[in-house]
């Protein structure tokens, strides 16, 4: 494989899919950390709010029955249990002057918040905010609540422990995240590759047709997957080229060969003609042979243009309202003489009328290679019959002969171009009218087929458009 051809593995597929896979596995982990952090957090405040809420309830409950002093030493008690740094009390007036604390020497530079104050005396329930000391990095959870009448309880607590557990939180999420990633980034690389391997078989077996191995076929797993549809749709184009490529080189032999010997009979006439002749009437003999010779090459050649324009559709069908019935009889009636001279029964059996949509001329040709086989190949004392009915809405036209029949090896080759069986070998004709005849019935919508016993006969069916698709109406 030249350089040219080398894909870059940072602008290949897999590595396109890898990092869409990385980078979605990324982003959806950190809004799920994101959304858990949120949520930890959250909890973890309701937990403290909770805590200074009870905290207020129970100083409440003891400056209601035991007076101001138990509710200050019982908060002087709690702050020295909790330690200095973590929590701290105070008592304020209504005005917010404080009377009473715990030791607020680290907590001098806390500010009372007189908004706070104002929404707690508005409302009477109570108030909570978070704000950071000057100077410290750690955030802090300050209540307001009324206690008693004329007492507003400012308390706070040090959220030092809630910052520790989320800052270890996020170092532990980022060093699992960034083996997480990496280990997606691999598994993603080794998906990627698997599925892409697929493509790259077709890849390669499509250079090794290039450079002339059609012989060569995509491999298929078996899995059932789109990869393997590729395959099997990759393999099936191949085969048909294949077959095509092969009909091209059969029907180019053929075509080589059919043309070959009437030039050779024109070119041998006239060597002799101008070798030995000396009359006029000679030279009329031989222009006659040429006329005949230019006329059969021209048959063959009109033939072989009709099938492919036809085949490919590049043959306008002159689809006028015809009735098919008509057809068929003037068919029957032209070849009839023909078949009773050799000795046949000739037989038809056909309905009144059944008009259609199609190009007469092409109809005529058909059925006129049709009727011509089956008199051709059927010996004197046989039959022919020929029928035309209706099924599911279809036109069927069928051509029975009791003739020298087609053998088993022979009868799936009948409708290539120029394929002529060997029982067929002995009579006249280039091996092109079954070809067209089918070629015309696809082109109305419909089909060819054969059925045969070796000595027994062949029965021909040309199925139709039916009439819901336009291209035949049955007549009313």
């Amino acid at each position: 494989m030249s350089s040219k051809n080398r894909i870059s593995p940072r602008h290949s597929l897999a590595f396109r899919l890898t990092l869409w896979y990385a980078g979605i596995f990324t982003l959806s982990s950190g809004v799920a950390f994101l959304l858990f952090y949120l949520l930890i957090a959250t909890y973890m405040q309701e937990q403290i709010d909770q805590e200074l809420l009870g905290q207020a309830k129970r100083f409440a409950a003891l400056l209601s029955t035991e007076g101001v002093e138990s509710a200050q030493g019982a908060a002087l008690v709690e702050a020295q249990a909790a330690g200095v740094k973590k929590v701290f009390f105070c008592f304020l007036s209504l005005d917010g002057r404080a009377f009473s604390s715990s030791n607020m020497t680290y907590w001098k530079d806390i500010p009372l918040d007189e908004k706070a104050v104002r929404a707690l005396l508005r409302d009477g329930r109570p108030v909570l905010e978070t704000c950071i000391l000057p100077g410290q990095r750690d955030k802090i959870r300050i209540l307001y609540a009324l206690i008693g009448p004329d007492i507003i309880l400012q308390m706070g607590q040090a959220l030092e422990g809630q910052a520790r557990f989320l800052a270890a939180f996020r170092q532990i999420f980022i060093s699992t995240m960034a083996l997480l990633i990496l280990g997606a980034a691999g598994l993603g690389w080794f998906m990627a590759r698997r599925a892409v391997s697929g493509v790259e078989a077709v890849t390669r077996t499509a250079r090794k047709i290039s450079g002339g191995t059609l012989g060569e076929r995509v491999p298929v797993k078996g899995r059932g997957d789109e990869i393997d549809q590729l395959a099997l749709t990759f393999n099936q184009m191949l085969d048909r080229m294949q077959t095509l490529l092969t009909e091209i080189r059969e029907m180019t032999d053929h075509l080589a060969h059919d043309l070959r010997s009437p030039l050779t009979r024109i070119r041998g006439h006239a060597e002799v003609t101008l070798t030995t002749a000396g009359s006029l009437r000679e030279y009329e003999a031989l222009a006659a042979d040429t006329i005949e010779e230019c006329d059969r090459l021209l048959d063959l050649i009109n033939t072989l243009l009709l099938i492919s324009k036809t085949e490919t559709g590049v043959q306008t069908l002159a689809a006028v309202e015809i009735d098919l019935t008509a057809l068929v009889r003037e068919a029957c009636d032209l070849f009839g003489p023909t078949a009773e001279d050799k000795g046949l029964r000739w037989h038809y059996d056909l309905p009144e009328a059944h008009r259609m949509r199609g190009d007469a001329r092409l109809i005529q040709r058909l059925l006129a290679n049709l009727l011509d086989n089956a008199i051709k190949y059927t010996p004197s004392g046989g039959s022919v019959s020929i029928g035309l009915a209706e099924k599911e809405g279809r036109p069927i036209i069928t051509v029975k002969d009791t003739g020298i029949g087609i053998t088993a090896a022979d009868l799936p080759r009948i409708f290539e171009r120029f394929y002529r069986g060997d029982r067929s070998r002995s009579q006249e004709g280039i091996g092109l009218g079954l070809s067209l005849a089918r070629a015309i019935a696809r082109a109305h919508g419909g089909d060819l087929t054969a059925s045969s016993t070796p000595q027994q006969g062949s029965t021909f069916t040309v199925t139709l458009a039916p009439a819901d698709n336009g291209a035949a109406t049955p007549a009313t």
